[in-house]
């Protein structure tokens, strides 16, 4: 008798490479992720439709800022911030090959959409948010990296210590909060067929999370509702909306994170996540004071694995 085992879908050598963050002008969220946490310039440049801005942390996980540019060739960024406002647009993984890669998506039961070949130094494909828990998941082949200077007004100064004792160290970006309706099936959509490796997990709250790492700095951590508690018009109800997911935050680290202008302790509920997941407490900028997207500050040793800053 013989048997046939069953092949679970997954793009092999998947890194998570950064988040994107809309916003109407790349200067309204300089001053925050520049000034009060030290991120360097890394690449951009004005481009069809959008203009990206890659802004890179200590342990050199990026995020990406995009503002409209050329909206007469192409206006998709700007029909998303019409009709969302500014925050988090999409998670890119890179993949080693992306042909194989979206053979593995098909498989899974994603149709990937928007593939463009047609630049031999980036080929990308796209995941719809419908089929990827409420979320752009970009899948991108880049066979070179890329540098540009930075605008003479990207911002140099930087927050000083409470003490007066210089600057602050670089943060790190830790990772990205996505929220979903579904746990077990964005688990099984970023820890399966994007293969990312589950570290940790928890519950608290109401709320369970699941974190997921891969090779690169940046990692995910998937939040849901704790099922065990009846509590149909929970947090993640209510952040949700109906939605199949949406990214609420990202984590970093940070030397004096009660410093950073605008934190406040985490009390909302998946920043309180952040602080039940640590022994260092932790504190928060709510999304509106980052152009839609909320940022969790914790202090370097507070959450297992993570690498302190750097002076």
């Amino acid at each position: 008798m013989s048997t046939t085992a069953t092949v679970t879908p997954r793009i092999g050598h998947a890194v998570l490479d950064h988040i994107a963050h809309a916003v109407p002008r790349w200067q309204d969220v300089w001053h925050r992720y520049a000034t009060d946490l030290g991120a360097v310039w890394s690449s951009g440049g004005p481009g069809p439709g959008f203009a990206p801005a890659q802004l890179q942390f200590a342990n050199g996980a990026r995020v990406e800022v995009l503002m409209p540019w050329a909206v007469e060739v192409n206006d998709f960024l700007s029909r998303f911030l019409a009709a969302n406002g500014p925050g988090p647009h999409h998670l890119t993984f890179k993949v080693p090959d992306l042909a194989a890669a979206m053979e593995e998506a098909r498989a899974f039961g994603i149709q990937p959409i928007g593939i463009d070949v047609s630049d031999p130094e980036w080929l990308e494909a796209f995941l719809h948010p419908k089929e990827a828990t409420g979320v752009v998941v970009q899948l991108a082949q880049a066979n070179e990296g890329w540098s540009s200077p930075a605008p003479d007004d990207y911002p140099t100064e930087r927050r000083i210590r409470s003490d007066g004792s210089g600057a602050v160290p670089p943060a790190a970006l830790l990772r990205a909060c996505h929220v979903v309706a579904d746990l077990d099936t964005a688990t099984a959509l970023f820890g399966g067929l994007l293969d990312g490796q589950v570290v940790s997990g928890g519950a608290s709250g109401g709320l369970r999370w699941i974190d997921l790492a891969w090779p690169g700095p940046l990692g995910v951590r998937l939040v849901g509702a704790d099922t065990s508690v009846d509590d149909p018009a929970g947090p993640v109800a209510r952040w949700l909306g109906g939605r199949s997911g949406r990214v609420h935050h990202v984590t970093v680290v940070t030397e004096e994170p009660n410093g950073v202008p605008g934190a406040v302790p985490a009390a909302s509920a998946f920043a309180a996540v952040e602080a039940a997941g640590n022994g260092g407490g932790a504190w928060e900028i709510d999304r509106a004071d980052n152009a839609g997207l909320g940022v969790v500050l914790i202090p370097p040793g507070a959450d297992p694995g993570v690498p302190p800053t750097g002076r």
